[in-house]
């Protein structure tokens, strides 16, 4: 697991609305914010539909969807919502206090090709992913949540976290690395919010079977939870008992687990090679339990880039989640 690190149907996008113009919820999945925010911005700013269909139905023509792109891309570099919305419907230069994130946004290209209006280098992702990026960079906490969630209900949590959330998590990583350490904030806005989808995506927890509980653990020194967060959600929807024990877990504590629990099972998240721990791993893997001659051990598996080039001999390294979700099952159903 090496990066685990609306209304009317979605129409073909060819770069602009269809004849007749576009709902505000095809308008709301192309910005990657939620309708209610569109809806928003047009009852407090004046940034609706400059005309009606029939007098009756909102339809979004390519001028209005352009004003509403560059009030994602104003809002996003930082500058107040009624601010952007006033320079959204104008040509008018900003005040002086916004004029430096202002300008930059001006310079943001829109459209199907947008980088978010943040810089942000996504490349050949889903759209869903510049939807995402969108809602983080302007902390808009409502919008992330529904396109969180939507993803996860229309892919599945493994594809949702391999081909939509990993993406857009990369992404803004290399953003503040790259930034002289500008947009944490939004680093760890996406990753809480991240935490909170799977969390509300996944089933209940599933009751203890003797011998088929599965342990997931980061080692000690580690704090990158989310790759096991999304390892236990998937483990659950597929009827694994799991017992997480979240980041960082002391030596000590990972043995009394083991030992309490008895698991079929214990995979180790390392996210950097400064806290893979091969004696660790062959500590965990050598624990027994049971009644003499009928003695169990776990099935240890080493998850995560830390343990590049930290292999150890007789326990597996799942290339990423599918791979360790594969992994598990069988220890558990043998």
């Amino acid at each position: 697991m090496n990066a685990y690190t609306g209304d009317g149907d979605e129409p073909v996008d060819d770069g602009g609305p269809r004849r007749g113009g576009l709902t505000t919820g095809e308008v709301a999945r192309r910005l990657g914010v939620a309708p209610t925010t569109v809806r928003t911005w047009d009852r407090r700013y004046g940034l609706g539909p400059d005309a009606h269909v029939d007098g009756r139905h909102r339809r979004w023509t390519a001028a209005d969807l352009a004003r509403l792109e560059r009030m994602c891309a104003l809002t996003a570099t930082g500058l107040p919502p009624a601010e952007a919305a006033r320079l959204a419907r104008s040509e008018e230069r900003p005040t002086a206090a916004g004029a430096r994130n202002t300008d930059a946004a001006r310079r943001a290209p829109t459209g199907r090709r947008s980088r978010a209006g943040s810089g942000l280098q996504l490349g050949d992702v889903r759209q869903e992913c510049r939807g995402i990026a969108r809602a983080a960079l302007r902390l808009d906490a409502a919008a992330l949540d529904e396109l969180l969630l939507a993803a996860i209900a229309e892919h599945g949590l493994v594809a949702a976290w391999t081909e939509v959330i990993v993406p857009t998590l990369q992404a803004v990583g290399r953003k503040w690395e790259t930034s002289g350490e500008k947009y944490v904030e939004v680093e760890h806005f996406l990753s809480w919010h991240v935490s909170g989808a799977l969390r509300r995506a996944a089933p209940p927890a599933v009751e203890d079977r003797p011998g088929s509980t599965t342990v997931l653990a980061c080692v000690p020194g580690e704090n990158h939870t989310l790759p096991l967060e999304v390892l236990s959600a998937a483990l659950t929807e597929r009827g694994v008992p799991v017992r997480m024990f979240g980041g960082a877990l002391p030596v000590e504590s990972l043995v009394a687990a083991v030992r309490r629990t008895g698991p079929a099972a214990v995979g180790l998240w390392s996210q950097s090679r400064t806290t893979a721990s091969r004696p660790l791993a062959q500590h965990v893997a050598a624990m027994e339990w049971g009644v003499r001659g009928a003695r169990r051990r776990p099935v240890v598996l080493t998850l995560g880039p830390g343990w590049a080039g930290q292999a150890v001999a007789g326990l597996a390294r799942p290339s990423g989640l599918a791979e360790a979700v594969a992994a598990l099952e069988p220890s558990v159903y043998p």
